[in-house]
C-alpha cells in the first residue's frame, strides 16, 4: 500500500466496522442472480472480514457470498469473520492452498450460475457489483473485468515478460489478448471457460501461483471474449497491513507470471490463437 492510500483505507475500514453485523447478514431481496466467490490465507483472516463487509454492503445484493479456506483453518476463524456468516455469507473448507480456490470450487458446485471473483485484501465500493452486472446484461456471454492487462508479444512470437503487459486504460472494449486482473473483480457467466479449468493436476503444475493466467488460458480455449467494463470506477481500497505477504512479489517483480504464462502458452499451443 502506498502512504497516500492510508487515510482512505483507515476511513473506509472504520465505516465498514461500524455497520451492524445482523443487518448485513439479513437476506435482501431482490438479489442479483449471482455468487461472489473469494479465498484467503492465514495472515489475512482478520482483514478479510473487512472485504466481506464491503461485499455484504453492496447497493445491490448477491444471492450468495462464499469464502473458500484451507481445511487447516477450520478452527482458527477470528470472531470478526465468524460473526458475518448468515443468510448470504458462508465459509467453505477445501484441501487446496492455491489462489485458484477463489473460483474453481464455486464453478464445480454451481455450474449454471454467474460467478464474480474478487481479492481478500481490498474493500470494494458499494456500487462495485452493480457496475459489473450492468455490463453482463449487455454482453451476457463475455467475461467482464474492471481491471485488465493486454498480453503483448516479441517479434519472434513469444509472449513478452509480464511486467511489459500494459494496463488497459480504455473502457467498454475487448481484444483477444485482453486478460482480466482479479483484484478489480471479474464476472464469469456459465460455460465460458474450457473444461480443463477444474483440472487441478494441470493448474498446479503450470500455474501454481497465478490463477489470473490460468483463467485467461481457459477463456481462450473456450473462445470467450474478455471485456473491460464500461464503468471501472475507482480502484478498490487496500486494507492496511495486508500487503506484507503477496503473490505480487514473486509473480510480478520476480517474473513468476512470465514463467507460468510461457508454460501455459507452450502446453496449450496458445500461439494458434494469434
Amino acid at each position: 500500500m502506498k502512504l497516500k492510500q492510508l487515510p482512505g483505507s483507515l476511513w473506509m475500514a472504520h465505516r465498514l466496522k461500524g455497520l451492524d453485523s445482523l443487518a448485513l447478514n439479513r437476506r435482501r431481496d431482490p438479489a442479483l442472480p449471482l455468487i461472489i466467490s473469494l479465498t484467503s490465507i492465514p495472515s489475512r483472516l482478520k482483514a478479510v472480514a473487512l472485504t466481506v463487509r464491503s461485499l455484504l454492503a453492496q447497493d445491490v445484493a448477491a444471492q450468495k457470498i462464499i469464502l473458500w479456506l484451507n481445511e487447516g483453518l477450520r478452527h482458527r476463524i477470528p470472531r470478526e469473520l465468524a460473526e458475518l456468516e448468515g443468510d448470504t455469507f458462508t465459509i467453505n473448507y477445501v484441501d487446496l492452498t492455491c489462489p485458484h480456490r477463489k473460483l474453481i470450487h464455486t464453478l464445480a458446485q454451481y455450474p449454471d450460475k454467474v460467478i464474480v471473483t474478487c481479492d481478500d485484501d481490498l474493500m470494494y465500493s458499494p456500487d462495485w457489483l452493480h457496475r459489473l452486472y450492468k455490463d453482463h446484461l449487455r454482453y451476457p456471454r463475455a467475461i467482464i473485468a474492471h481491471e485488465c492487462r493486454t498480453i503483448e508479444f516479441e517479434p519472434c512470437g513469444l509472449p513478452k515478460p509480464y511486467h511489459q503487459w500494459p494496463t488497459v486504460e480504455g473502457v467498454d472494449l475487448t481484444h483477444p489478448w485482453l486478460m482480466s486482473v482479479g483484484y478489480g473483480g471479474v464476472l464469469y457467466p456459465p460455460d465460458t471457460l474450457h473444461a480443463d479449468v477444474l483440472a487441478r493436476d494441470l493448474f498446479l503444475t503450470l500455474t501454481p501461483r497465478a490463477d489470473d493466467l490460468w483463467f485467461k488460458a481457459m477463456s481462450l480455449m473456450a473462445g470467450t471474449e474478455v471485456r473491460r467494463s464500461s464503468a471501472p470506477g475507482c480502484k478498490p481500497i487496500p486494507i492496511w497491513g495486508t500487503q506484507r505477504i503477496s503473490l505480487k512479489r514473486t509473480n510480478v517483480r520476480g517474473e513468476g507470471n512470465t514463467e507460468q504464462w510461457r508454460a501455459l502458452y507452450a502446453h496449450y499451443d496458445l500461439q494458434r490463437f494469434r
